[in-house]
């Protein structure tokens, strides 16, 4: 799942994937419509990923959300519609995530959270995440592969530089002072 490129801007409904970069913005296209449109850097723009729920004892991340949603629906939309009541909202919610804080969550958040969940699933944004361990292992092997071939490029640079003590082959060119004749 990756959500990093996956904006939401303050004053536009819906969710917005960054398209491409201007001088002063980015470029942004609707998920709802394919519509693009220039985002300035004056409007408030949030990248999903860093969007977080508010939990009793630390904030939990709208990606491990997402990933709960995913586990308990099945990889289908929500069962229950981000237009219910807000108590079915609240039972729906503390079901899937028990550990976020009733008080400071208000039922719009809620809404917003099944509604991206749903557009992001409709669009392929949300997909089942591979194991934690198999995930790790590519990134030792990953990291293991890529040492050897730095060292390599020191050793090539080595071979190719010139001792210190050598001296330049050009010798360089000395000023004249010219003299003004009265």
């Amino acid at each position: 799942m990756d959500i990093s490129r996956i904006l939401t801007i303050s004053g536009k409904p819906g969710l917005y994937q960054v398209v491409g970069q201007t001088n002063n913005g980015v470029i942004v296209e609707s998920l709802l419509d394919g519509k693009r449109s220039p985002t300035y850097s004056s409007q408030q723009v949030s990248a999903l990923e860093e969007i977080s729920i508010y939990g009793k004892i630390d904030d939990v991340p709208l990606r491990d959300i997402f990933q709960k949603m995913y586990d308990v629906e099945g990889g289908k939309a929500t069962s229950v519609s981000p237009k219910e009541k807000g108590e079915e909202l609240r039972d729906y919610f503390s079901d899937l995530v028990p550990e976020f804080d009733g008080e400071r969550v208000y039922n719009s958040d809620i809404k917003k959270v099944m509604s991206w969940y749903n557009t992001l699933l409709a669009k392929g944004f949300i997909e089942a995440e591979p194991e934690v361990e198999g995930k790790e292992a590519e990134i030792e092997e990953a990291v293991e592969e890529k040492k050897p071939k730095a060292k390599a490029k020191k050793a090539a640079k080595k071979k190719d530089s010139k001792p210190a003590t050598e001296k330049p082959s050009k010798p360089k060119a000395k000023k004249k002072a010219k003299k003004k004749e009265d």
